[in-house]
């Protein structure tokens, strides 16, 4: 369900006005000044509808988030909610990794399993214990990222004004740091360190490790959002289920290092990109050579992620990242869920023995139609960044884009300025609003092809994607409703559809 976090919606007069939990207003309380900020400043931009950030309780615009006018048994069902998926979604990832390494990811296999033994007692016997080699990859390799995160070189890149007015400052190194996590890789197996063998047999228990140490550090985000916030994009919904599941914080530091960058990043997408390799890997050493099946899935993955990190600049200014907190939904999900689901097709497929060999016809033709839904995922987002970083006066397609101006309020130093936005109608954002989803959907289900269709369980990433960005889409034109008003009206008269044209 859609977050609700402005304490108004246009349009109707503002309900009592409750106490903030922010740092700021605490402050401001003490007759102390404001706080200094570790990552941003106060600047202007401009923003387009894909940039809108939440600020839940601070005097802020009201297009910051969706109102908070629920009935009591609208927050009781996403209470309810939130904790189903916080109790199942440990289950399902450990399930994944057990069915696709064990069972050939057979369906069948898993209910006979849950009716011979019962439900609990097949879930504990699939969850593996922790070994000490396990743990200490996992802290290598968090380390080892965090590292490279703070210390690597890279550009500052200034990201999209919040809804409070400020700019987040980001150091990007995410190409940078992909070369050299995969180089150490093949290091250290080069050194006899470690093997792709070992890392795939071990990866179960990773898995299970993560679970637990995720889970503790959604509850340290809780209290830090509490205790000790990084700045005043933060607060409390008055609900502690929201606040761990949503997250209390925006932008939350742990000295140098920017947290959600590192969960969703460094940890999560690095995993998911090297993770395929180190499995195709595994394949190699285990069958002697290298199964076609493998090499496709492996190098739409590999162009996908490294696509992902040429482009990181442009993730900052995502959802994700502007407006969803750091709480279990991304945090957790980035931690356990991305290493485990996202890279799940690389893991059945090099998991098949002996290798599955589709041929060079059939296999040529699912690689080349993967790169062509990468290109224009990684095209039609390029083309925005062009758009905005020329204030919309280049061509489009040959043609002079079709422009929506509009006007949006945010906060700066306690009052509500009035800024300017550019919304692109043209291109492949003519076709629809969230055009980019649609090839990105499509090469998820290319790559994972590959395994045919003996089995459902490894196409399970390229439906919970679907279902994820249809949410989202839905989520952010409610978001943008609230922040334009009449000009995204406008842009939707325009740009009628979602994101297949035509259809939805």
């Amino acid at each position: 369900a859609p977050r609700h976090r402005s304490r108004r919606a246009r349009g109707r007069p503002p309900p009592r006005a409750m106490p903030t939990t922010t740092r700021a207003t605490r402050r401001k309380a003490q007759g102390l000044p404001p706080s200094p900020r570790s990552y941003a400043h106060r600047t202007g931009g401009d923003d387009d509808h894909d940039g809108a950030t939440a600020e839940r309780k601070t005097s802020s615009s009201d297009w910051s988030g969706s109102a908070r006018d629920a009935s009591a048994f609208a927050k009781l069902l996403r209470a309810l909610g939130a904790i189903m998926i916080m109790v199942l979604s440990p289950i399902a990832s450990v399930l994944v990794v057990h069915s696709f390494q064990n069972t050939d990811g057979s369906l069948a296999a898993l209910v006979d399993g849950f009716r011979e033994k019962g439900a609990f007692d097949y879930v504990r016997d699939a969850w593996p214990s922790t070994s000490p080699r396990a743990w200490k990859f996992l802290g290598a390799y968090a380390l080892f990222e965090a590292l490279l995160q703070v210390y690597l070189p890279g550009k500052r890149f200034e990201a999209m004004t919040t809804a409070n007015g400020n700019v987040p400052v980001y150091k990007a190194n995410g190409v940078q740091s992909l070369l050299v996590t995969i180089g150490t890789f093949f290091a250290l197996w080069k050194l006899e360190v470690t093997t792709p063998s070992e890392v795939y047999a071990l990866f179960p228990e990773m898995v299970a490790g993560m679970v637990w140490v995720s889970v503790l550090f959604c509850v340290f985000l809780l209290i830090k959002g509490h205790v000790a916030p990084t700045d005043d994009d933060s607060g409390s919904s008055g609900n502690v289920i929201d606040d761990f599941w949503w997250g209390m914080e925006l932008y939350p530091f742990l000295g140098p290092l920017n947290l959600k960058q590192f969960t969703n990043c460094r940890f999560g997408m690095m995993a998911w990109a090297v993770l395929p390799i180190i499995f195709a890997c595994h394949q190699y050493e285990r069958d002697g050579y290298v199964a076609d099946s493998v090499t496709v899935c492996v190098a739409l993955m590999s162009a996908y992620n490294f696509k992902f990190f040429l482009w990181e600049t442009g993730y900052f200014n995502s959802m994700d990242i502007q407006h969803d907190r750091a709480g279990y939904y991304i945090c957790w999900g980035c931690l356990v869920w991305v290493p485990v689901v996202y890279a799940s097709p690389a893991l059945y497929i090099t998991s098949v023995t002996p290798g599955r060999t589709l041929g060079t016809p059939l296999a040529v033709t699912i690689l080349l139609l993967g790169l062509l839904s990468i290109w224009v995922n990684y095209d039609s987002d390029r083309q925005r960044q062009a758009f905005r970083a020329c204030g919309g006066r280049e061509k489009i397609w040959g043609r002079k884009p079709t422009i929506v101006r509009a006007e949006y309020v945010v906060a700066k130093d306690g009052e509500r300025v009035t800024k300017k936005s550019i919304l692109l109608a043209s291109g492949w954002w003519g076709l629809a609003r969230h055009f980019h989803y649609l090839p990105e959907i499509t090469a998820s289900f290319l790559w994972t092809a590959p395994a045919l269709f003996d089995v459902a369980p490894p196409y399970l990433y390229v439906a919970f994607l679907t279902a994820l960005l249809i949410d989202r889409s839905i989520r952010d034109d409610i978001r943008c409703r609230r922040k334009y008003g009449q000009y995204w009206a406008k842009y939707c008269e325009l740009v009628p559809y979602r994101i297949i044209p035509g259809v939805f």
